[in-house]
């Protein structure tokens, strides 16, 4: 298979009936409902899920291959026991492997790819930043596990060693602000160090991590990929085929494999990724812009954001990273880099999540009673518009800071949710 193609890939099937295979290069919105097409055997249009976790062998004794003989352990007629590989997961990764351009592993959860992922490269020093908690957690039992040490984001290059790992999540989880993929993997090869990509809070069609440098490619598919908020995963993608090996051989004796029933649910997900990560990128830049401009004092509802929002976060605010600001000295690029690397890295929009710093912890612990579009809820990346006091979870946050995850709705209802919500706690300022 060649992982970097944008046709749709040829798999070997288990029916005498050759799959269908193309050698057309298709967008992602039809990739993401056509990539699987190969492994199409049966005449359903929607696939069915398989739930055995064994699978028969061969009737004909001459079928038979020893485990240690076979050369393609991924071949749909391969499954043997299914915390090595099952149908189900199997057509996941095989589109997967098309929408995030490298092949793809899938696990049980995003924190149980990342350690994964650790297990894998087992550095001496990890340079990381603020972000998703739970990586944190992960690199902490690391540390217990193998003396893992921690450096800063911004450390210099010279603290970096070979196999060392820079770890960068772009977006950032909460504020959804975003760092220069390829000057940190510049930084990390110059010292033949690794770059592992968080990517979960730009799925496929909003950034490409390997475009820019990346060595591994993590996502948590509990939420774009999932987009339903009915589902644990976790993706890692890597173009290097001895790593994807070692990762295969881990993930069948770790048993942290994604289940038959998460994996059709990602796969019925998947066939919308595009539209809805596309609908809710938008919505959220049209709320962000309005809440920036209130804030700047422009607009009828100036008065009323400036009077309880102290502050809004997003990547489509960073202005010296899209070469729209003349303040020297900004910009979330290695070591202070400046420049119009952001436009190139997230072509279409600049995800839907963003974080709101309230005037006081009052206010941002009672805004969210107060609106009816967005549910008071942990996680993103449903079609379902979340909004979250965050320190609810998340123990080292700013405790007046609201983590908001846009949906598919309305952006001007969720508008006008929250300008009436502005409205009803801004006595508590």
């Amino acid at each position: 298979m060649d992982p970097s193609s944008n046709g749709i890939l040829s798999i070997q099937g288990d029916s005498t009936t050759p799959p269908k295979k193309s050698n057309f290069s298709y967008s992602l919105q039809t990739l993401s409902v056509h990539a699987d097409d190969p492994l199409n055997v049966i005449p359903d249009v929607s696939p069915p899920i398989h739930v055995s976790t064994t699978f028969r062998y061969s009737d004909d004794p001459e079928q038979l291959v020893p485990v240690a003989d076979i050369q393609d352990s991924t071949a749909e007629d391969a499954h043997i026991y299914s915390r090595e590989t099952a149908p189900t997961t199997t057509r996941l990764e095989t589109i997967l492997t098309q929408l995030i351009h490298a092949p793809s592993l899938t696990y049980s959860s995003g924190l149980s790819a990342i350690h994964a992922a650790y297990v894998l490269l087992r550095p001496t020093r990890v340079s990381i930043g603020d972000g998703y908690h739970g990586t944190h957690g992960v690199i902490g039992i690391h540390k217990r596990l193998h003396n893992l040490q921690t450096l800063p984001l911004d450390c210099a290059a010279e603290d970096l060693h070979e196999g060392d790992v820079i770890h960068l999540e772009t977006p950032l989880n909460p504020t959804g602000e975003a760092y220069n993929i390829s000057a940190f993997a510049e930084k990390a090869h110059s010292r033949g160090a690794f770059l592992i990509v968080d990517a979960t809070f730009g799925p496929p069609g909003l950034q490409d991590p390997f475009l820019h440098g990346a060595d591994i490619v993590m996502h948590a598919g509990t939420k774009y990929f999932g987009g339903h908020s009915d589902l644990l995963g976790g993706i890692l993608a890597t173009k290097r085929e001895d790593w994807m090996q070692t990762l295969r051989d881990d993930r069948t004796y770790l048993g942290n494999v994604m289940g038959s029933l998460e994996g059709w649910l990602t796969v019925r997900s998947i066939r919308t990724l595009e539209l809805r990560v596309n609908a809710a990128s938008r919505n959220a830049g049209e709320l962000v812009a309005w809440l920036d401009r209130s804030l700047r004092g422009e607009g009828e509802d100036a008065k009323l954001v400036r009077a309880v929002v102290q502050r809004v976060q997003h990547a489509s605010l960073q202005h010296a990273d899209l070469g729209t600001s003349t303040v020297k000295g900004e910009g979330n690029g290695a070591n202070g880099t400046e420049g119009g690397w952001l436009k190139k890295q997230m072509p279409n929009g600049f995800g839907p999540v963003f974080a709101l710093t309230m005037k006081s912890e009052k206010a941002a612990k009672y805004l969210p009673s107060k609106l009816e579009l967005f549910h008071h809820a942990t996680s993103l990346g449903g079609v379902e518009s979340l909004i979250e006091w965050r320190t609810m979870s998340d123990r080292t946050v700013n405790r007046s800071l609201l983590r908001v995850s846009i949906g598919v709705e309305s952006w001007v209802d969720l508008r006008n949710d929250l300008r009436r919500g502005f409205e009803s706690i801004k006595d508590l300022v």
